[in-house]
C-alpha cells in the first residue's frame, strides 16, 4: 500500500453528531491560525514557504469528490513527500506555461475529528477564487480539505492534506497548490 493510498483511506470522513474529541483553546488556536497561515502564503504567491507547512513524509493530494467517496486513489496531484512539493514549486516557477491569475482562499472553521496530543485530525472546508487580469474573478474550486497534522518542535505541520474538491471538473489545468 502506498503512502498515498494510506492518507486517503486514513482520511475518511467520520463525522458523528455524538461525542466530539477533547480539543484544548491553544491546539485549536493554532489550527486556524496554521490554515490562516496556508491561506495567505498560497494568495501571496510564495511558493517557496507553501512546502514549509508540510513534514518531511508527507502526503499532499486533490482529487475528485467522487474518487475519495468511491476509495479511488486517483487524484489530479498527488505528492509523497516534502521534496516533490518542492519539485512542484520548481515547475511553478521555472518550467510550466500558463496564463498567470491571482488567487484567494477562503477556508472554514476546522472540524476536529481526533485529537490525540501529538496528531489533529480534522476537516475543513474551502473556496478557492481565481482573478486572471482584466476579467471577473471566478470560483476555481470549492471543497474540503481533510487534514493530519503533526506537532512538531516548529508548530503543527501538516501530516497529510487530501483536498476533496466538489466538482467532476477543474477549469483549464491545476498549477498552483490548493
Amino acid at each position: 500500500m502506498t503512502a498515498i493510498t494510506t492518507a486517503l483511506e486514513s482520511a475518511r470522513p467520520r463525522v458523528t453528531g455524538g461525542t466530539r474529541p477533547q480539543v484544548d483553546f491553544d491546539d485549536f488556536y493554532a489550527l486556524v491560525a496554521l490554515n490562516a497561515r496556508y491561506a495567505a502564503v498560497l494568495d501571496a504567491g510564495d511558493w517557496d514557504a507553501w512546502p514549509e507547512f508540510f513534514v518531511e513524509d508527507c502526503v499532499y493530494q486533490v482529487l475528485p469528490r467522487e474518487n475519495h467517496e468511491r476509495g479511488r486513489p486517483l487524484a489530479v496531484l498527488a505528492f509523497e513527500s516534502k521534496g516533490m512539493l518542492k519539485d512542484r514549486v520548481y515547475g511553478i516557477k521555472e518550467t510550466l506555461f500558463f496564463d498567470p491569475y491571482y488567487q484567494r482562499h477562503l477556508i472554514g472553521t476546522p472540524l476536529i475529528h481526533a485529537c490525540d496530543g501529538e496528531l489533529i485530525e480534522a476537516e475543513t472546508n474551502y473556496a478557492v477564487l481565481r482573478t486572471k487580469c482584466e476579467q471577473m474573478s471566478d470560483v476555481y474550486n470549492t471543497g474540503r480539505y481533510l487534514d493530519r497534522i503533526r506537532k512538531t518542535p516548529a508548530g503543527l505541520r501538516f501530516e497529510s492534506r487530501i483536498c476533496v474538491f466538489d466538482s467532476e471538473m477543474i477549469p483549464n489545468s491545476l498549477i498552483y497548490p490548493i
